[in-house]
């Protein structure tokens, strides 16, 4: 049994909520394991970015749905979505299960490498790779979040108010939780991970440590 997980695929789950350093973490951990990684956040990101600029309502399921189906990853390059504005059309688009259904295919074909993959976003260790090797949800306070947010615009030149910030990461969290499809939740098997204490190394450290755990 122990060489069969051995020559399982290493695929890791990261799911959790905006601004918990899930991304940062990820990426981290992918050159550490030497895996492929995607942010599949951008890929919602990117769907929000074209329906905006295609005038396309974000609240209509089915036009934004067919933006998602013919998405170009290639497109996931461009800095803007990393973008405050990008983040929160990404939250709206991510409510329609027809955006969610043309962009499982594209995750799932991602996380088949045959030596493993990290992934990060809201559903991946409940939805995409239910069966990922390990999985890992990354929180933090809504505080600690919203601070962390308000830190990184200001340092890029941005005035934002610390509690304009605060009331988009509840409202988001509220968003991301109440949607039909796919909700932003801990998968049952799931490792928490609360950095609202750590800085990005306690962090990176903790999570090796489960990820070295599981599949030891």
């Amino acid at each position: 049994m122990a060489g069969d997980a051995a020559r399982k695929p290493l695929t890791i789950a990261i799911d959790g909520p905006a601004a918990a350093g899930k991304g940062t973490l990820a990426k981290r951990i992918s050159a550490h394991y030497g895996l492929p990684y995607l942010d599949t956040g951008l890929l919602y990101r990117a769907v929000g970015r074209l329906a905006a600029d295609s005038g396309i309502d974000l609240d209509d399921a089915d036009a934004v749905g067919r933006i998602a189906l013919t998405l170009d990853t290639d497109q996931l390059d461009d800095g803007s979505l990393r973008g405050r504005e990008a983040g929160e059309r990404a939250s709206r688009v991510a409510v329609h299960p027809q955006v969610r259904a043309a962009l499982i295919d594209v995750q799932r074909r991602f996380a088949s490498a045959p030596e493993g993959a990290v992934l990060d976003g809201r559903d991946i260790g409940t939805v995409i790779c239910p069966d990922a090797r390990v999985k890992i949800f990354v929180t933090a306070s809504p505080e600690v979040r919203a601070r962390r947010r308000t830190d990184e615009l200001s340092a890029k030149g941005r005035d934002v108010s610390y509690e304009t910030i605060l009331a988009e990461v509840r409202e988001r969290d509220t968003r991301d939780a109440g949607r039909v499809a796919a909700p932003l939740k801990p998968a049952a098997d799931a490792h928490l991970l609360d950095t609202s204490e750590m800085d990005i190394e306690s962090a990176f450290r903790a999570a090796c440590g489960l990820i070295d755990r599981a599949t030891s």
